[in-house]
């Protein structure tokens, strides 16, 4: 008997009056056709039979006479006045605590690979299914695949089927059989000691890792921190793909924003000249401006200015959408009227200037 399995049943006090639902020690007295037969001691006599025995029939089919079992009270007393037993149930339970012990103390568990699919990995703990999602693996296993196409992503997880991996229990819900496993969780402590020493205003230099559709990943300092920089942050102009701007395995520069727990978020565009700030002090409200219609919505006219401003014309300045649409087309240029510059929000509010 393992001694963490020790330490559950010197909890109990076996003087008590038995419960439904306890988990017991006896002792195998014999064997009938479909059934095992247990010395419970002071308790009396318990047997496994029917439902229990098929259900924990591997287990016992191991077992000899004399030898000592756990046991799940289920009945406290049958039509025969037998304590009824459940030797799988036991089973099930003593290895939920056993894993709930091991979440507590954050130990390091290596597991093996069974399965994967699309939202992350399948494992198994001490006979209990496990999950490893892909939000929790390690930032060197993570499948880096650009647009986030479902197949591609299913195809990288595949490769770990039959690899062993460390991970710690992230989640365990016994009700529902639930159990979430984490490799990031290891590196979690590792990574929050080493950004000690680094704050928010650093700059790093680095190597662009991966690019997929929501930004990039920057990989810097001597420990190979991992920082995200998001689409938004890597130039002052709206983008709709990241490799605009960077190419993986480039070298760049950029300034932490946050941290926040083991996780770095970076920005390139915090170390470019904010075109936002420059405009504001060369323009004022109630000068006329010549910008490009660049995209029309029920919220108004989005016109381009320069190369990173944008500029609203709000549909109020129409009166309905049709009218807007039949004012103005995409593409073509137009005088307005600046009515607020707001650099801080990114905020230009403008007019048409009638023709």
């Amino acid at each position: 008997m393992s001694n963490g399995v020790k330490d559950l049943l010197e909890k109990n006090d076996l003087m008590k009056p038995p419960k439904i639902g306890e988990i017991i020690e006896g002792k195998i007295i014999g064997f009938g056709r479909s059934a095992v037969f247990i010395d419970l001691g002071f308790l009396g006599a318990g047997i496994i039979y029917g439902r229990e025995f098929f259900e924990g029939k591997e287990i016992l089919k191991k077992l000899k006479i004399g030898d000592k079992i756990l046991t799940k009270i289920i009945d406290l007393e049958n039509e025969k006045g037998y304590i009824e037993l459940s030797i799988a149930q036991a089973g099930k339970d003593l290895a939920w605590q056993q894993l709930a012990q091991k979440k507590e103390e954050g130990e390091i568990l290596k597991v093996k690979i069974l399965d994967a699919n699309k939202g992350g990995l399948l494992a198994e703990v001490s006979g209990v299914s496990a999950f490893l999602p892909v939000s929790q693996l390690s930032s060197e296993h993570y499948p880096r695949v650009e647009g986030g196409d479902q197949e591609k992503i299913s195809k990288e997880l595949k490769k770990f089927v039959g690899q062993e991996l460390e991970v710690k229990i992230f989640d365990l819900s016994p009700s529902e059989g639930k159990l979430i496993l984490s490799e990031r969780a290891k590196e979690t402590e590792k990574i929050k000691e080493i950004l000690k020493n680094y704050k928010v205003g650093d700059v790093v230099e680095g190597e662009i890792t991966a690019i997929l559709d929501f930004g990039a990943f920057l990989k810097f300092g001597k420990e190979n921190l991992e920082g995200l920089i998001h689409i938004s942050e890597l130039d002052w102009k709206l983008i709709e793909d990241p490799m605009e701007i960077v190419k993986v395995g480039e070298k760049v520069k950029a300034k932490i924003i946050k941290i926040a727990d083991d996780k770095v978020f970076l920005s390139l565009k915090a170390l470019k000249p904010n075109p936002w700030e420059i405009f504001a002090k060369e323009h004022q409200k109630g000068e006329i401006i010549s910008g490009e219609v660049v995209k029309l919505n029920p919220f108004g006219a989005f016109v381009k200015i320069e190369e990173k401003i944008q500029g609203l014309c709000h549909i109020s300045e129409f009166g309905s959408l049709e009218k807007m649409e039949e004012t103005l087309e995409i593409g073509k240029k137009y005088d307005f009227e600046i009515l607020e510059i707001q650099p801080r929000e990114h905020r230009l509010t403008l007019k048409l200037k009638p023709r």
